[in-house]
């Protein structure tokens, strides 16, 4: 596992407790020597971690729309900054790019990526670790619906499996590295 690809808040609003996992991952991802591919942005969580990653020596690259760039939302001091046309040009070329998913808090915007890469690894399109860092317990209530679209019949057992949940920046790693593999033929149990 070599590169990763990250989807946080770009809220420049967050509690600082917030900014301070996003730092520590960032620091723990230079120590492990592991690339680090993100949405580009320069406020928030996203320019919390890439600064820190930066600073610590480490590899960052941003993937950001164009349309972006125009507003003065990218970062400007990434180890490469690629620019596509469309969202959904974003979301796929990180996925592409990524050895495995950390997701940490974040809106909507951290949310749609989420599920995407979620529905995807339902699919088997992706078959590669997503890790969730639930700083501050923030991702109890995703948890509580999934748990309900589970006893609702609209997912399976085994799709709650498609994440992991650590509480930790420091965990990140370890569970990106001991995940088990996602089966091949995830599409045999994708409908419920």
């Amino acid at each position: 596992m070599k590169t990763v690809s990250v989807y946080c808040a770009s809220s420049s609003k967050a509690l600082p407790s917030y900014y301070e996992a996003a730092a520590k991952v960032g620091e723990c991802f230079a120590k492990g020597n592991i690339h680090v591919i993100f949405g580009g942005g320069k406020g928030g969580l996203m320019g919390a971690m890439a600064n820190c990653l930066l600073n610590e020596g480490g590899r960052v690259t941003g993937v950001i729309p164009r349309f972006m760039c125009d507003e003065g939302w990218h970062h400007g001091g990434l180890t490469e900054l690629k620019v596509v046309e469309t969202m959904h040009e974003r979301k796929a070329l990180m996925a592409s790019m990524a050895d495995a998913v950390l997701a940490m808090p974040g809106g909507i915007g951290t949310f749609d990526e989420l599920f995407e890469i979620i529905t995807w690894k339902q699919l088997g399109l992706f078959n590669k670790p997503i890790v969730i860092l639930n700083t501050n317990d923030y991702f109890r209530y995703f948890l509580q619906l999934m748990q309900h679209a589970e006893v609702e019949q609209f997912i399976r057992n085994e799709h709650r499996q498609i994440w992991q949940l650590v509480d930790t920046p420091e965990d990140v790693l370890p569970a990106i590295e001991h995940a088990e593999a996602w089966p091949d033929d995830a599409r045999r149990f994708a409908a419920v």
